[in-house]
């Protein structure tokens, strides 16, 4: 993905009030993905209810629009470039409104599972254009303002998501049960769309690097390999053809980097730069990004799990109960960009791995301490640790991996470390089935639920707070202290700011 400058010359007026009303476009899109990511967990144990969806169509559901938005980032953001920014968008944005379309009225859950996919895959045509148009629509002098705003939207998305989910679920609008969560982007998209195509000015790259269909093909080959055993292989006893299949994805994974090698030899344009990884604190960060999207993937799902299915709760209790986390998330990564990285540097990554690790302990004492009678105040407390934890890592994490990337593969890199995090995010939610369902012995009478839940709750914890401690000591490979530091509240503004800082 590649984020060259648009000519001063194709940029509207300083005067021209149309830039505005597709800032506000644009962001809406934004924010309708990142809404989309949080609010489907809140409603997936009314999806099992109602549709009758097995634990691994339930991982399918998240993971299969995480696992095509990764795929399909890096050549989403070149067909901006070389077919026009605007155009790309305005096809993603459509895209993303019928898919929509499809999952809320999906007629079972197979039907669910593959109008995710297609929704990321729409995501990641749509998603890379956004940052991409507000630079070429705003001067320099005006983009601080906007990103700022970005960040904005992003700690919005983070909070109002399962909120929204939780409200629109526990309504039963119309009697449709969970549909409106995917519904209510029909208006939103069909808006986006009519207005795009009046305000939005065009761009692209004046030079655009090539497609890498090849790599892009590998890369989803090589995951679904990998995930589809280990989303089915619980459900049907672990069959060897499971783990030939994971095995055979090893050997896919090397056909990737032997192409990608070829491939930038022969035109200069591979999805993957290879030669970034030559750099110890990227080849380190995007282990550090991968590592920690792992963690996530199986924290959030299985989270959401143990508060409705295991402990009982309403979709707007557990929304509810998620909102000391995310604000505690947003109001540490303001922090960490604007006043403890400068000063302490890594350390402050560090810090937040740790911190967020002895939330998770904390969580897991709590869990086992109160069992089934635990309150949401009661879960405040860790809660509010993670998120402290969290953000301090999420926000200055691009910047810290970026800072010794060479100038001319800025672009690269950054398109780079947001496919890896989602990658480890879809890694993680087929994991879950190892990690959570993997201890719970099936079929379990009603009586049964909460303390198998619970306790694959607790099992689950104990992964991530493993997960947490790797992140820790992989952060030894970052700088000490990054070369820049560019103001943001979150990985996607955060990562695009360095980018255009390095290629600006």
């Amino acid at each position: 993905m590649t984020f060259t400058d648009t000519p001063q010359a194709a940029q509207p007026e300083a005067g021209d009030r149309r830039r505005w009303f597709a800032l506000a476009i644009v962001m809406t899109a934004a924010f309708m993905d990142l809404v989309d990511v949080t609010i489907v967990n809140i409603a997936i144990p009314s999806i099992q209810r109602n549709e009758g969806a097995t634990f691994s169509q339930i991982q399918w559901i998240t993971a299969g629009y995480a696992l095509a938005f990764a795929a399909g980032l890096v050549t989403g953001g070149r067909l901006g470039d070389i077919h026009g920014r605007k155009r790309i968008f305005l096809v993603g944005i459509g895209g993303f409104t019928l898919a929509s379309a499809l999952c809320g009225f999906a007629v079972n859950p197979e039907m669910l599972v593959a109008s995710r996919i297609l929704q990321g895959a729409m995501a990641a045509l749509m998603v890379p254009q956004v940052l991409s148009i507000v630079h070429a629509t705003f001067p320099p002098h005006e983009r601080g303002k906007v990103f700022g705003l970005f960040g904005a939207i992003v700690g919005l998305g983070a909070v109002s998501g399962p909120l929204l989910g939780a409200l629109l679920t526990e309504g039963n609008l119309f009697g449709l049960e969970w549909r409106p969560i995917f519904l209510i982007n029909l208006p939103v998209g069909i808006a986006g769309l009519v207005l795009g195509t009046r305000f939005i000015t065009e761009s692209k790259a004046p030079r655009a690097l090539k497609l890498d269909l090849v790599g892009a093909a590998l890369v989803t080959v090589g995951l679904l390999m990998l995930l589809y055993p280990l989303t089915r292989g619980r459900e049907l006893g672990w069959p060897v053809w499971g783990y030939v299949s994971m095995a055979g994805s090893l050997l896919v994974f090397a056909a990737l980097v032997a192409y990608e090698r070829v491939k930038g030899a022969r035109d200069g344009s591979p999805l993957i730069e290879l030669s970034l990884f030559r750099v110890k604190s990227f080849a380190a960060g995007i282990a550090v990004q991968t590592v920690f999207g792992v963690g996530l993937g199986i924290f959030f799902l299985v989270w959401t799990l143990y508060m409705q299915v295991g402990l009982g709760w309403s979709e707007l209790r557990a929304g509810l109960t998620g909102v000391p986390f995310s604000v505690a998330v947003s109001a540490a990564a303001g922090m960490s960009v604007q006043l403890l990285v400068p000063r302490y540097g890594r350390k402050v990554l560090q810090a937040g791995a740790l911190l967020m690790g002895a939330g998770v302990l904390l969580y897991m004492w709590e869990a086992e301490r109160y069992g089934l009678g635990i309150t949401s105040w009661q879960m405040a407390l860790p809660l509010v640790v993670m998120g402290a934890g969290m953000g301090l890592i999420v926000a200055p994490l691009t910047d810290a991996v970026l800072s010794e990337v060479p100038r001319e593969h800025a672009g690269s890199a950054s398109g780079l470390i947001n496919t890896v995090q989602q990658m480890g995010n879809a890694l993680g939610l087929g994991l879950v089935s190892v990690v959570f369902f993997g201890v719970i012995d099936e079929p379990l009478a009603a009586a049964e639920v909460g303390p198998a839940f619970a306790e694959g709750f607790r099992h689950a914890l104990g992964w991530v707070a493993a997960v947490l401690g790797v992140i820790f000591l992989l952060m030894f490979a970052l700088p000490r202290r990054p070369a820049q530091h560019v103001e943001g509240t979150g990985d996607a503004p955060t990562a695009v700011e360095k980018e255009r800082e390095l290629v600006s």
